[in-house]
């Protein structure tokens, strides 16, 4: 198999669907031996896995919650062995509510920060000893440009503090194991309202908000996380790259 990520194994959490899924594929089609965990959407796994596997690489799914360290060891070590090793961590998993402060339960304002940033925190803990034996990793958190912007929005509190804490932990741990040869970025999308969307599909639609003029779609997203677990990505570290088509500039 020949690809910019050709025999790099890896780990996208949350890949049975959404932009989650998008990722997943695309790290297949540039070679990569791809693995995705999954709470919920098992027939959506299994459809994946066969969409990896027809790029010509090995593929696995294993059910976990992020939010529980010990699913989190199962995940990893389960990926490890089916695929041979872990160079790539994507965190995509984190759950979206927009609810007001007053509003917003103890349990709810928990979840945001647990699927968010504690997701990102064990998953990244437990796939780096495997990154250091081989000194080359790649670590990429899906985050949220509001959040990184510190932009007021009404309901958004619980979320951008999860994706906020994420941009945190990534400028943090970057400083942590840059000279293991691991970086860790974090890709902050701004409106993606359809999942399915192809980019030739959104160059025919009109977005007034985005300064291109067209919509976000997952395939954006994915190139951008793609670019950054290649080599040519090897001097971009602790850094935040907005793929947002301007908006919120």
């Amino acid at each position: 198999m020949t690809g910019r990520l050709a025999g790099r194994r890896a780990l996208v959490t949350g890949g049975a669907r959404g932009i989650g899924r998008t990722i997943a594929i695309a790290l297949a089609a540039e070679g990569a031996r791809v693995g995705i965990g999954y709470r919920t959407s098992g027939a959506g796994a299994r459809q994946v896995v066969k969409r990896i596997q027809g790029h010509g690489v090995k593929a696995s799914a294993i059910r976990a919650d992020v939010t529980r360290e010990a699913d989190v060891k199962r995940l990893v070590a389960g990926t490890v062995r089916a695929l041979g090793g872990l160079d790539i961590l994507v965190n995509n998993v984190g759950n979206f509510l927009v609810k007001n402060v007053e509003d917003l339960t103890y349990a709810e304002w928990r979840d945001l920060l647990d699927s968010n940033v504690t997701a990102a925190f064990l998953c990244a803990k437990h796939a780096i000893p495997h990154m250091r034996r081989g000194r080359w990793g790649r670590i990429v958190s899906l985050g949220a440009a509001g959040a990184y912007r510190a932009h007021g929005s009404k309901g958004m509190a619980g979320f951008y503090a999860g994706k906020a804490g994420i941009v945190a932990l990534s400028k943090a741990l970057a400083r942590e194991v840059g000279r293991h040869g691991i970086t860790v970025n974090v890709v902050s999308p701004g409106v993606v309202k359809d999942y399915d969307l192809t980019i030739p599909q959104a160059r025919r639609r009109r977005d007034p908000d985005t300064a291109v003029g067209r919509p976000g779609t997952a395939q954006d997203l994915a190139n951008a996380v793609v670019f950054l677990c290649t080599d040519e990505a090897e001097f971009v570290t602790g850094d935040v790259l907005n793929v947002t088509g301007g908006w919120l500039l």
